[in-house]
C-alpha cells in the first residue's frame, strides 16, 4: 500500500512541476494547488498509514503500552490544507484581476510594462 502512495506522491510532484512551468497563469495556479496537495500527502505518509489506536495514555502509565497514531502529522496537514486553500483563493482572485486589466493570461504578454499603443509622456515643459 505504501509503495502505491509513494508513486502517487511522486506523480503529483511531477504533474505540479509540469503545470508550474506553463505559460498560462491558470495552469500555474493549478500546479501550485497540486504541489500543496502532494506536500500534504507526503507529510501524512510520513506519519504512518497503518490503523493504530488513538494516542491516549492511561493514568497509571507514563508512556503508551503499544504503538499509537502520531497526531502531529495530522495536525500539520489540517493546518496546511486551510492555509493552502486561502493562498490558492487569493492567487485565483489576483489572476482574475490581472486578466481583467491586461486581457490575457499568458505571462509573456503580461511582462510588458508599457503597452505599444500608449503615447510617450511629454519630454519638455
Amino acid at each position: 500500500m505504501e509503495t502505491g502512495v509513494v508513486v502517487l506522491i511522486g506523480l503529483f510532484f511531477a504533474v505540479s512541476v509540469y503545470l508550474m512551468l506553463s505559460k498560462q497563469l491558470v495552469r500555474m495556479l493549478l500546479g501550485i494547488a497540486i504541489l500543496g496537495n502532494s506536500v500534504n500527502m507526503l507529510i501524512f505518509a510520513n506519519g504512518r498509514l497503518t490503523r493504530e489506536v488513538p494516542p491516549l495514555i492511561p493514568k497509571h502509565l507514563y508512556t503508551p503500552e503499544f504503538a499509537t497514531a502520531n497526531p502531529l502529522p495530522q495536525a500539520l496537514v489540517l493546518t496546511a490544507i486551510v492555509i493552502s486553500f486561502s493562498f490558492f483563493a487569493f492567487l485565483l482572485v489576483l489572476a482574475f484581476r490581472a486578466y481583467q486589466e491586461l486581457g490575457t493570461d499568458e505571462v509573456n504578454k503580461m511582462r510588458v510594462a508599457e503597452p505599444d499603443d500608449n503615447q510617450t509622456p511629454p519630454q519638455g515643459y
